[in-house]
């Protein structure tokens, strides 16, 4: 990019980390404002009583691939894990185990097996699921009318019984798009399916963190930014973008010659000029998700990680050794689309959650829960029902100069790390194409 041009990036999470280095390696003076203390967005990590905590579980897919190359960039790529070939523990109270995996055949042979051995599914019941992958991976995805309708209707009109939306599909609608299957956008859903399971047989394979979000984001993104050169500052709130562009922060007013606001919706909607977004983008809505933190006096399980069926615990993740943990196990339950739970104290979470576990796991009946504690995510996500399509901006606004990125921005996904890093690059291409800039094929190309 020629002569320097000054870009103000406002938000330090994985959006705009992404934003920021590809603007930096064009060539423009980047400043990149964030309000919190640390980058890294809603993925981070905090200290209790000595152990790193992760405020949540965050996975990652093999088709995550722009993801995957954020954490290359950071050197970081060791510090993760990622399935040979996917496999998913399903738990249930009473004993009974199943397995969502693949084998090493293409798709959508790739899950024949392991739908043909599925405990939870009727012969009757796994036969039509497979009917219904294969439906489903013919869809089209830039097809508008997906929006317009729940996944779990589609479902339904499928002849998908609830016992097998509950035992199937939504063990990976919840997590991914924060909803269940009833209140989903078929949109996102289907893009679930088909670029996480169906189009490719590699795709699915589960990767997380074996650190501390913190240290496999915050500190490695800043270290990154740095050489890049972009000039970061951290507890710099910003007040408003205003056309010209400019930003009006704790540090004053920063004069741009763009700039990409990468912030949650609510609070984009916020500082943004006036009409800057077409789509009323504070009727997106939120979804919340809520992480329940067990510490035992001794293990309980063996598992790194597993869904839970017909039990209040969706998911739970080993996080003893991440945590620094030495004696005993500390387990993270994830639950999706939580509106139920957010309503309830944490009292009643324990009282509900610790049962759950002695029942799926016997050997929690004769430890003892050392420590118990809740971390809310009240607006995790953005709420993907039908209808949030139409309300996904792309990365250009009405106001010369000024972009926009975060995974609640029309990027095709749902809201992951994922969408997030993409929304990052695309909000980068945009913003060097309108600044005259002739080379925005390395600034990753969708």
């Amino acid at each position: 990019m020629s002569g320097g041009r000054r870009v103000v990036v406002v938000g330090g999470g994985l959006a705009g980390i992404s934003a920021a280095l590809d603007l930096a390696d064009a060539g423009a003076a980047v400043t990149l404002l964030e309000v919190r203390t640390r980058l890294g967005g809603a993925a981070y990590s905090f200290d209790r009583e000595g152990l790193e905590i992760d405020n949540g579980q965050h996975v990652f897919l093999r088709c995550c691939t722009d993801y995957r190359a954020l954490l290359d960039r950071f050197g970081v790529t060791g510090q993760t894990v990622l399935q040979e070939r996917l496999s998913i523990p399903v738990i249930a109270p009473g004993g009974k185990r199943g397995t969502i995996s693949r084998t090493g055949l293409p798709s959508p042979l790739h899950l024949a097996k392991s739908l043909l051995k599925y405990p939870f599914l009727s012969a009757g019941e796994r036969v039509r699921a497979a009917r219904t992958a294969r439906a489903l991976s013919k869809l089209d995805l830039a097809d508008p009318a997906l929006d317009t309708r729940s996944f779990g209707d589609w479902l339904a009109a499928r002849g998908e019984s609830q016992a097998a939306v509950d035992a199937l599909w939504n063990l990976i609608t919840l997590p991914t798009v924060n909803l269940p299957a009833e209140r989903a956008s078929l949109a996102m859903a289907a893009k679930v399916f088909q670029t996480g399971l169906l189009d490719s047989a590699d795709a699915g394979d589960v990767g997380y963190a074996r650190v501390p979000l913190s240290r496999l984001h915050a500190e490695p993104a800043e270290r990154a930014l740095h050489a890049a050169g972009v000039d970061v500052r951290l507890k710099t709130r910003v007040h408003a973008v205003r056309p010209g562009p400019s930003v009006e922060s704790d540090a004053g007013v920063l004069e741009a010659d763009a700039v990409v606001v990468a912030v949650p919706h609510d609070r984009a909607a916020g500082i943004l000029p006036e009409g800057a977004v077409e789509q009323p983008i504070d009727q997106l809505g939120s979804s919340p998700i809520v992480n329940a933190h067990l510490i035992y006096d001794r293990r309980v399980t063996d598992l790194p990680l597993a869904a839970g069926l017909d039990t209040p615990v969706q998911w739970l993740f080993d996080r003893t050794e991440e945590a620094g943990l030495k004696q005993g196990q500390h387990l993270a339950l994830s639950l999706s689309g939580a509106d139920r739970e957010m309503n309830m104290s944490n009292d009643e979470l324990r009282e509900e959650l610790v049962p759950a576990l002695e029942e799926l796991l016997p050997a929690a009946r004769d430890a003892m829960v050392e420590d118990f504690f809740i971390v809310r995510e009240h607006a995790a996500t953005f709420r993907a029902e039908p209808g949030s399509g139409r309300l996904r901006p792309g990365p250009r606004t009405r106001v010369s100069g000024v972009f926009l990125a975060g995974a609640w921005t029309d990027t095709g996904w749902p809201a992951t790390m994922e969408g997030a890093v993409r929304s990052g690059h695309a909000a980068a291409r945009e913003l060097l194409t309108s600044l005259g800039d002739r080379t925005p094929a390395m600034v990753h190309a969708a």
